[in-house]
């Protein structure tokens, strides 16, 4: 199986891309909406893993979730916002799960004759006094959106099945983002999601918390959904902003308690770098009016230094004992482009050398056009061009945005500018994000 190809945030060089109510609260239809909508964005994940604690089955869970969010519309109409939106989103659903399943446990104890007995997953409803600790006291992992990313990366599903499928239900992704990151069409996505959920509901896949022992399997699958989350909040598929920093800063929240829950992995570690080096350039990645900046535009010193030393220290830890992996050997890459001095001071042999071995670890078409520019910076626009039309044939490319753009970037280079002009225009067909399609722009009429 095919490890979908764009787990990697392309380089900038190519990135041309309770429940109590607030006094002050103003119900307003245009308001209650865009509140109902922004919780929606940020909540979402910790509200169904909540729900999903008590349901004990993650459609159920998803349905509950669904029924509190429209009926916030109706209650905050009425009553005014929370000052706590996600507290008041988690009870409703919670005390709808609980409903759910009373009603079941007394169906089925009045008509035991009429109904088959229980196989679908699902456990008699809790009581009250159940819904802070379902588990009991001692629980394999801390969190409730990591544990239900452990849940939904379970084994019997393929991997981009666990992986498109957690997307969208633990962390609310959309699907035309995921579908964006696997480099496949929206439909194609929804149908993936749509037979992950059937294949968890012919299969009576409970909703069940992994033990120990079973961690390490689902590991790579639950790093790779927090990188997924991760490189969609840095730089957003689409939308009017480059970066969705709810979700960059979920996705390293996520990894620094994976790593607590399992110190000894290097992966984790190498992941957890790679987002901090990531997160440490956020505020020169635009410019005050939102410009998106190049890596070789950016202002050093405005970066995280402290974030970048505690990266390195996490990168060191992550390559030593064996041969890295993919993670980690991001994550020195990273570490090669956040310790020089300047762009023209990077270490590009040095870079060249860490994607050759990322790509033997990790074939993956994205890898090679990240490794074509790094080709371009050690021996010349046009040998990286040469690299570049290699993968112009790969269809997993196509329609990729960054593959053109960086072509473009090369033409505009060697000053074949007509080439250029044609590249800028095709990435800037494919481009959905706002900033990233200034950007083209401004370079399209640079050469205009």
């Amino acid at each position: 199986m095919t490890t979908p190809p764009d787990h990697i945030a392309p380089p900038d060089s190519v990135a041309a891309l309770d429940s109590v109510v607030a006094p002050d609260s103003v119900a307003t239809p245009d308001g209650v909406a865009a509140a109902v909508a922004d919780a929606h964005r940020r909540e979402w994940a910790f509200v169904l893993a909540a729900t999903a604690r008590v349901a004990r089955d993650i459609d159920l869970a998803e349905e509950c979730v669904q029924d509190s969010y429209a009926s916030a519309l109706q209650t905050w109409a009425r009553d005014g916002v929370p000052s706590n939106p996600a507290a008041w989103l988690t009870t409703t659903a919670r005390r709808r799960a609980i409903d759910l399943l009373r009603r079941e446990q007394t169906l089925r104890a009045k008509l035991p004759l009429l109904v088959e007995p229980e196989t679908s997953g699902r456990v008699a409803a809790p009581g009250l006094s159940d819904v802070d600790d379902p588990y009991g006291a001692e629980e394999t992992v801390p969190d409730d959106r990591l544990r239900l990313i452990f849940t939904c990366c379970h084994p019997a599903l393929a991997r981009e099945a666990q992986v498109a499928l957690t997307l969208r239900l633990v962390c609310g992704v959309s699907t035309g983002d995921i579908a964006a990151s696997f480099l496949v069409p929206e439909t194609t996505m929804a149908a993936r999601v749509t037979r992950a959920k059937k294949k968890i509901a012919a299969a009576r896949i409970p909703y069940r918390v992994p033990g120990a022992a079973e961690l390490p399997d689902r590991l790579d699958a639950v790093l790779t959904v927090i990188h997924l989350l991760y490189t969609t909040g840095h730089t957003a598929p689409t939308g009017p902003h480059l970066v969705r920093l709810d979700l960059v800063e979920r996705a390293i929240h996520l990894t620094r308690i994976l790593l607590a829950l399992m110190p000894d992995e290097r992966e984790v570690r190498g992941l957890l770098a790679l987002l901090i080096l990531g997160h440490a350039r956020r505020a020169t990645r635009t410019d005050a009016t939102g410009r998106l900046l190049l890596l070789e535009e950016q202002d050093r010193s405005l970066w995280d230094r402290a974030a970048i030393a505690e990266a390195h220290d996490l990168v060191v830890a992550a390559v030593r004992g064996g041969p890295p992996g993919r993670f980690a050997l991001q994550a020195a890459i990273a570490a090669v482009h956040a310790q020089a001095p300047s762009y023209e001071e990077t270490d590009w042999v040095e870079v060249l050398g860490l994607y050759d071995e990322l790509l033997r670890v990790w074939p993956s078409p994205v890898v090679a056009l990240n490794r074509a520019v790094a080709v371009a910076m050690v021996r010349g626009p046009q040998a990286g061009l040469d690299e570049l039309a290699e993968l112009s044939t790969d269809h997993r490319l196509a329609g990729y945005r960054y593959l053109p753009a960086a072509r473009a970037d090369l033409l505009r280079r060697l000053g074949r500018n007509d080439e250029a002009s044609s590249a800028y225009r095709e990435a800037l067909a494919l481009a959905e994000n706002d900033a990233e399609r200034a950007f083209l722009t401004t370079r399209l009429e640079d050469l205009s």
